[in-house]
């Protein structure tokens, strides 16, 4: 196996995911004229934002949803609708997000050496030390670069070209004019799947700051109609220093602290975490964008499971009992039932993508429309039961 060829390819994949998993796109009402800002190609762009440095920064995000996804109490920014997200960093180890939630809100500080975790609902706090044990130190060599597990030297900047080299085998990268983000300028970049790639994503719209080259805006659009599905970007965004009380946290006298370490696997911790890696099999079907994660799960881990009643939906149907709920029957809920000649299952569907979860513990996941999964899902054996 050739490992380079497969950590760009993670790499390229991860750009693309995470800029969907973001949702993110704040549409700036009256932002005024695009600015006029010299031109720039797409390949240089996308290096500039891979290889660009941290800065200190402060601002609101707006998220947008409209997946069809159910609302997830406590979280209203992964569920359908318009929330807000504060983010606060100083460009180095310390930062701070706020994730309001209706009446009340959660805080999360990161203070260089702690992470403090806020729940003013519940009033508990949660506090974990970072991991100090490292493994072996590389050496540095200066300039961004360092020395990679096989010793040779790491350029951050062919890194990027090489993940750049891989996300143009599946996409048309483009630079489509300028825009005004939160007041700031910036380019627009655009990832458009080639013609043969089959999903249900229609194009990927990145608003990148002129002068940072932090992403401002993103807009996951797909197939069939022309407003995005998932919108996340700032609204407000205040570059330099930040106030340094931000990145402190004091419990107050009245809070529940939670201690908790961070600590390194046992032996039988990591026997137990090969094995079950290896039950599970999880592969990679395809690339680009109609790559599809397939895996199994022994049949008997979800019959066997079951939620705690406070985790129970409001609704009950038929057979629910109070004490708990069997994963599987609430999975049917959300979803559809489907079979074919890889078996029957559970379709969970939303805009920007796809979940099948077979009846005998296969899971299928993309971006791409139910024939490419159970395409997917039919070139893996089912699970043992």
């Amino acid at each position: 196996m050739n490992r380079r060829r497969v950590t760009v390819a993670i790499a390229a994949a991860g750009v693309v995911a995470g800029v969907a998993g973001l949702g993110v796109l704040a549409m700036p009402a009256g932002a005024g004229p695009a600015p006029v800002l010299p031109q720039v190609d797409a390949q240089s762009l996308v290096e500039s934002v891979l290889t660009a440095k941290p800065t200190a920064f402060g601002g609101t995000v707006d998220v947008n949803n409209s997946l069809g996804i159910p609302a997830i109490a406590g979280l209203p920014q992964l569920s359908d609708g318009a929330s807000q997200i504060r983010v606060w960093s100083d460009g180095d180890s310390r930062s701070r997000v706020s994730l309001p939630t209706g009446n009340s809100e959660r805080t999360i500080v990161d203070d260089g050496t702690t992470v403090w975790s806020w729940n003013s609902e519940t009033q508990t706090v949660t506090k974990t030390k970072h991991d100090t044990a490292k493994a072996e130190a590389k050496p540095d060599l200066g300039l961004g670069l360092g020395l990679g597990q096989d010793g040779q030297a790491v350029d951050p900047v062919q890194v990027a070209r090489d993940v750049v080299a891989e996300i143009e085998k599946s996409s048309t990268v483009t630079v489509d004019g300028t825009a005004r983000v939160a007041n700031r300028s910036a380019y627009e970049l655009v990832l458009t799947p080639k013609p043969t790639e089959r999903t249900v994503l229609r194009e990927v719209r990145v608003a990148v700051d002129s002068e940072l080259r932090l992403p401002l805006r993103v807009s996951l659009l797909t197939n069939g109609t022309d407003e995005p599905a998932v919108q996340v970007g700032f609204s407000e965004l205040t570059v330099g220093t930040q106030d340094a009380g931000l990145f402190q946290f004091t419990p107050s006298a009245s809070a529940k602290v939670e201690e908790q370490e961070l600590k390194g696997p046992s032996d039988q911790d990591k026997a137990d975490a090969e094995k079950a890696l290896g039950e599970a099999s999880p592969q990679v079907v395809g690339d680009g964008w109609d790559t599809v994660i397939v895996a199994k799960t022994p049949a008997e881990a979800l019959a066997g499971a079951q939620l705690p009643a406070e985790d129970k939906p409001d609704r009950r149907g038929p057979g629910r009992d109070q004490a708990g709920t069997n994963p599987q029957d609430l999975l049917k809920q959300l979803g559809k039932q489907v079979s074919g000649s890889w078996g029957s299952g559970t379709l969970i569907s939303s805009k920007i993508g796809n979940v099948l979860l077979a009846d005998d513990g296969r899971i299928a996941l993309g971006a791409v429309p139910e024939q490419v999964l159970t395409e997917a899902i039919g070139q893996l054996a089912p699970a043992p039961r």
